[in-house]
């Protein structure tokens, strides 16, 4: 059959003009788009919304070339649509996971800096000498002997107080 005749049978709707339209091209605009996708349910989802469109529009398409071609570009077209769609899907997903991490640092960074606050209140509340000798040791990173040497104390006094100001920050942090 003449292509022609072949094309105006799908323009009026002919079922046999169309079965053996997907009969004979389904299968290569599958294994087309496939090679585009590299996923077998995607590629048979484009050719047959493609072949769908084509059905819908059967009235006003106008095949310049080969039908061939015309079915080919029209799967390219189709598939180059998906990956638009799919595209803005994926940007708005990315602007959301974004907005996320931005919100959940956000939130980290809040919650370290009351972390950050009740520190250094509960340092202000420990006793002068033992607030002295915890800054010089953490803060400052002076070694217990110096401090002890600076303050003209014992190292064990430096431990001492030490100990009784970690005791009392992992109480009073709980």
């Amino acid at each position: 059959m003449k292509e022609s005749i072949f094309i105006q049978k799908l323009k009026q709707g002919d079922e046999i003009a169309y079965k053996i339209l997907y009969t004979k091209y389904y299968q290569w605009l599958c294994n087309y788009i496939f090679k585009l996708c590299e996923n077998k349910k995607i590629s048979e989802d484009i050719v047959q919304d493609m072949l769908m469109n084509f059905y819908v529009k059967r009235q006003k398409i106008e095949v310049q070339t080969s039908l061939k071609n015309y079915l080919f570009t029209s799967c390219h077209n189709q598939f180059l649509q998906h990956l638009r769609k799919k595209k803005i899907k994926f940007d708005h997903l990315d602007e959301v996971k974004w907005e996320a991490i931005a919100n959940s640092m956000n939130s980290q960074e809040n919650h370290r800096e009351n972390k950050l606050k009740k520190l250094h209140k509960l340092i202000d509340e420990l006793p002068p000498r033992c607030r002295k000798i915890f800054i010089k040791s953490k803060l400052d990173k002076i070694k217990y002997k110096d401090i002890a040497e600076d303050m003209d104390i014992s190292v064990k006094t430096v431990e001492n107080q030490m100990s009784k100001a970690l005791k009392y920050l992992r109480e009073s942090a709980n």
